[in-house]
């Protein structure tokens, strides 16, 4: 039996590697997409294109803008001339958000009887408006803040001494501190994920294209009519991919953290044997969608079919506690769900078997299930 079997993963390998334009799609295409994806998939809200409408012009406009501008997160593109100017920049995308600041601006500052300003954002993506939207009430909010220290500054009467403190003394100040990414970089959360989103990719395009193929050519009759059997030639289709899967983990991780500088804090060999229960899964998958497709046209459409609803209901881009709680169902079906967990918990918060057991038993049952029914059926097929 294992010298069969060596004989059918000898046999893959060389039919794998043997045809250039397959050695380039195994190991480019994944670091490729690993980069393209890491720079693309970035929800950091930087250099917003801000239009000023400043009525007042005053040195206590002209502080208020300096202190948008210089914050990092908005970008002077243009002084508006009037509000329809306002709409028209917005509705060409020339700039995202609008600063418009009254004519009265200074003088009610000055006269305490307060003010306001107005901050108009583009709301076609509303989650990006919402974040400028915070983004400008927290400027705002530290200027306000420093006028009134200033106002207090000026009492007399009052020492020096305790007037900081006294100021200080009547509010509550936030300290805030983020674990495990603390610089909050998006890319840190998504690079993770991408790398499981590619080896997905791989290992299901390898084992249903490669099985269909030998259909198609007509050599699958030559092996049913051979000695080996269909245990023996089910290990030898799947374990080259396993391997080719392992290599690719190896090699967009190796990428993930020395270009785009994402820490891993957790134990490799914890990583490889998860990535063994999510190979098992994805080589049972590809495995079954083979069964099912009697050309290699069909095979890639049912991948497809299965590989987008996978992303759309692993918590790649929606959290799965927004979705409906019919959808959430179906998303304990998805092997993808379990190993965003264990991978981004591995690489960004270091955690151990301890931590991630129920989604590493998760995917031991699932992947054990489809493994096995999608033997037994392309056994069938043999048979």
């Amino acid at each position: 039996m294992w010298q069969r079997l060596k004989s059918m993963v000898i046999k893959e390998f060389i039919q794998v590697f043997r045809d250039p334009r397959m050695r380039v799609i195994l190991f480019i295409p994944p670091v490729m997409q690993l980069i393209v994806f890491g720079y693309a998939a970035n929800t950091d809200i930087r250099n917003i294109r801000l239009a000023v409408y400043d009525l007042d012009r005053t040195p206590e406009s002209r502080e208020l803008v300096f202190r948008f501008s210089s914050s990092g997160y908005f970008r002077v593109a243009a002084e508006a001339a009037d509000p329809a100017d306002i709409r028209r920049r917005i509705d060409e995308g020339s700039v995202s958000a609008a600063l418009q600041i009254n004519n009265d601006f200074a003088r009610k500052l000055r006269q305490r009887t307060g003010t306001s300003v107005q901050i108009i954002v583009d709301g076609t993506d509303s989650n990006t408006a919402s974040i400028v939207m915070s983004y400008a009430q927290r400027i705002v909010a530290e200027y306000s803040r420093l006028v009134l220290l200033e106002r207090f500054n000026r009492l007399p009467g009052v020492p020096d001494r305790i007037k900081r403190p006294f100021f200080r003394s009547g509010g509550i100040e936030i300290q805030s501190r983020a674990f495990f990414n603390p610089n909050l970089e998006s890319r840190n959360f998504y690079v993770p994920g991408i790398i499981a989103l590619l080896i997905m990719l791989v290992t299901l395009i390898l084992t249903c294209m490669a099985i269909v193929r030998e259909r198609e050519i007509g050599t699958m009759e030559q092996m049913i009519v051979s000695p080996i059997r269909p245990v023996e030639l089910i290990l030898g289709k799947t374990i080259p991919f396993a391997i080719v899967g392992y290599m690719d983990v190896a090699l967009v991780t190796f990428v993930g953290v020395f270009l785009f500088e994402v820490p891993i804090r957790g134990s490799l060999p914890l990583l490889l044997f998860s990535t063994t229960l999510y190979l098992l899964s994805s080589l049972g998958i590809g495995l079954f969608i083979s069964t099912i497709s009697r050309t290699q046209q069909q095979a890639m459409m049912s991948m497809f079919f299965f590989f987008v609803p996978a992303i759309l209901l692993s918590g790649f881009i929606f959290p799965i506690a927004n979705m409906p709680e019919v959808v959430q169902y179906f998303t304990y079906l998805n092997p993808l769900r379990y190993f965003l967990v264990i991978i981004r918990g591995i690489f960004l918060k270091g955690n151990g078997f301890e931590i991630l057991w129920p989604q590493m038993l998760s995917l031991a049952i699932l992947g054990s299930v489809v493994f096995i029914f999608s033997s037994l059926r392309f056994r069938k097929r043999l048979e």
